[in-house]
């Protein structure tokens, strides 16, 4: 009996140190290299860039934001990006064009599983920006005689939301990959007159009022406190 006792006690007190250690590992947050201690409130700065479309022309776009993270699942913010197009010839202004621009505003990103090396989260941008028509840089022949390089440009607002498939590398960096989808107001950009006179095309629209909307892919590098 004694022998019995001392066996069901023995079985008590490993269940008890095992559940605490689960707990105590249950608290932390586990990434790739480690598991640092958890915090309620924290901030990161993150970096992106990928590949997007204007006027279904191939663009690419950089961007940035900075982050309040509270209780590992909501991050709010302000953040931007910075975006241009492929240069394309213009038969009507005989030179290559590229529409760049940008937008930014208030972000908002619920965060799922931040405690899981592998998880996702949920940016939303909402926020205004501006697009031009801009000559290519590379056809400016006589920078002197070519100075107005800006046929039109335009305001829109923003809304774009997205996932992120999120990597915790180590303790205070993430590495994310990113889609999403940039809905915006109608923009008008239209050919201007001709310092001539009117031509045939002035005030003619230079591309669809949907130009910028369109898919974003790309990644996302942020080092904070998560």
């Amino acid at each position: 009996m004694k022998k019995l006792l001392s066996i069901i006690l023995l079985g008590l007190v490993l269940l008890s140190v095992t559940a605490h250690g689960q707990e105590a590992e249950d608290e932390k947050m586990r990434t790739v290299f480690g598991s640092p201690d958890v915090t309620s409130v924290g901030g990161y700065g993150g970096f992106d860039m990928g590949y997007t479309q204007v006027d279904q022309l191939d663009a690419v776009y950089v961007g940035a934001r900075a982050m309040a993270v509270i209780n590992h699942s909501l991050a709010f913010g302000l953040g931007g990006k910075a975006v241009i197009s492929r240069p394309v010839n213009d038969v009507h202004l005989n030179h290559e064009y590229e529409f760049a621009g940008g937008y930014g505003g208030v972000y908002i990103e619920p965060i799922v599983g931040a405690f899981n090396p592998v998880h996702l989260s949920f940016p939303v941008l909402i926020g205004a920006g501006g697009v031009g028509y801009i000559r290519h840089w590379g056809e400016r022949d006589d920078f002197d005689n070519n100075w107005e390089v800006d046929e039109d440009s335009y305001a829109f607002f923003v809304f774009e939301p997205g996932v992120e498939i999120e990597f915790n590398v180590i303790e205070w960096m993430r590495f994310a990959l990113v889609g999403s989808y940039r809905f915006t107001s109608d923009v008008k950009l239209n050919y201007k007159n001709s310092v001539f006179g009117e031509t045939a095309y002035g005030g003619t629209p230079i591309a669809s009022t949907d130009l910028m909307r369109s898919y974003n892919v790309g990644v996302v590098v942020k080092f904070g406190l998560f």
